[in-house]
Order: structure tokens, then sequence, then C-alpha cells
């Protein structure tokens, strides 16, 4: 049995198959980012998933896509906990952007694979090695047109009272913003990226309001800038895209970057279906 996982700051979705790809399970649990959990709490998520702790010692094979993975300390440190846990299976862990990449691009080209969900990545893949020109912070200080900062920027314009009184008034009515409750999500609470991203969902709610307009712009345009153009090649090949920010903002993600001249290529809301064609032709 192969468990197939791509590993988002908010959600890891599981799919298990079997040697001919048929599809025994699937599951979802909370995300599963090392940069953010120790490995009680990984472990605490894995055995809340009855189909993941029952089946953990059938596991053969476990590939594993995560935010979080993108150096060699995080991927050592993940592979452990899974070895420990999968105590018979062979693990593999990769970067997130991998799983992007195996979904989106044709085998053998070349194309700039970027995320934006819960936190936000770039690379260049020329068909078989994966370039980067940035390595991450992490979410505090880069993640440009992520979640988070979307997050960031909608909880800011709230309490500097820069919000349209309209607007802040819907987002009293969605949200608890009491400032206790916030500063115990973002200083005490594991995964405060994942706290700020769901804020994202009113922004995208409320695309066409002028002041989102704005952030959404202003981080899109940081994003190309900062990320797609750090290659020469950015205008040369395809940009494809995968997180549920690029899907649901896909129109807004295709005019901003063609200002630059930068084309747009596939847009998945999320790589694991994809995922399952690459390694049934790859097992």
């Amino acid at each position: 049995m192969k468990l197939l996982v791509d590993s988002g700051s908010t959600k890891a979705d599981w799919i298990a198959i079997d040697e001919n790809g048929k599809v025994l399970f699937t599951t979802q649990t909370l995300g599963l980012n090392p940069e953010v959990l120790d490995k009680e709490e990984i472990i605490a998520r894995l055995d809340d998933k009855f189909d993941i702790s029952h089946n953990k010692d059938k596991a053969n094979f476990l590939y594993f896509y995560g935010a979080g993975c993108g150096t060699d300390r995080m991927k050592s440190f993940l592979s452990e906990v899974f070895r420990d846990y999968f105590t018979k299976a062979s693990v593999s862990v990769y970067e997130d952007t991998y799983a992007a990449v195996f979904a989106t691009t044709p085998k053998d080209e070349s194309a700039i694979v970027c995320i934006l969900g819960t936190g936000s990545n770039c690379s260049y893949f020329d068909g078989k090695v994966l370039h980067q020109k940035v390595q991450s912070l992490g979410y505090i200080a880069m993640d440009d047109c992520s979640g988070n900062r979307f997050g960031r920027h909608l909880l800011r314009g709230y309490y500097f009272n820069k919000m349209p009184k309209e607007l802040a008034t819907e987002f009293e009515e969605e949200y608890n913003l009491d400032a206790d409750y916030i500063k115990n999500n973002l200083y005490k609470e594991p995964n405060p990226n994942a706290y700020l991203a769901t804020f994202a969902k009113f922004l995208i709610k409320h695309k066409d309001n002028a002041f989102c307009q704005n952030i959404i712009r202003a981080e899109m345009k940081d994003f190309a800038e900062n990320y797609i153009m750090q290659f020469e090649n950015h205008r040369d090949v395809l940009v494809h895209f995968v997180g549920s920010i690029a899907f649901y903002l896909k129109d807004e993600l295709e005019a901003i970057l063609a200002e630059y001249d930068i084309r747009v290529g596939t847009v998945l809301r999320r790589p694991i279906d994809g995922l399952i064609q690459y390694h049934i032709l790859n097992k």
C-alpha cells in the first residue's frame, strides 16, 4: 500500500492506493508543517484519523509532499517522525512544490510552478530538476500573496480603522475579533499561519470591494516581483499555480500577471489527484 500525502499548513489530503493504483481510502488531517509543529502534535494528528492509525502497519511506501519541508533539517525531522509511526514503510519527504510540479507540468516540460494557499512558494522546474531562487523564511517574513498574508492585512485594516465601515460590520459578524482571542491564536496556539489564513475567505468573498481589491493587487504584484521575476525566463515559460488563493482569484491573477507579460498556465485548487496519476505511472 502506498500513502500519498499533500500537506499544507491548514490541512493534509491523504490517499492510499494499491500497487495497481486503486484507491483504498482517502482522508484528511490537519496540516503537518514541521516548521510549526513538534513530534507529539504531528503524531496526535495522525492518531486522530482512524484510517491512518488503523492502517499504519500496512503501508509499504509513504510519499509526503508538504509545506515547511524546504530544508534538509525539516525533511530529516519529519522523515524520522514518519519512520517511527509507519514502521514498515519506506518514507520519502518532499517540499510541497514537487506535488504542484508533478500535478501541473507535463513530463519533461519546463515551467515556473507556484503555490498560493495558506503559504506561498515559487520554483522553476527544468523538466528534471527543481530550482529555487528564494529560500523561505516562513510566514512572518515572507509568504507574499498567501492566505496568511491576506488575513494579516484584514486584521490590520480592521484594527487600524482603515476597513470601510460596512465591510467592518460584516467582518465582525463573521469572525471573533476580540483582541485576546486573536492574540491567543497568534501567539499561543499551534499553526498561527493557518489561523490567519482563515480570514482569506472573507477577502475572496468581497474581492470586488475596493479595499479588498487593493490588498489583492498589492500582494499579487509583490509575488510577481519578489518570486516569479527572480527567474530570467519568466516570460518564456508558462507559470502554473496550485492552491486555494490562486484557484479562487484566478481571474485577478491572470490580469495582474499579464501586466508583466507573464503567462498563467494550469491553476489547480489541490494537486492530490494529479499525484495519483504520477505515482501510477512511476510505480
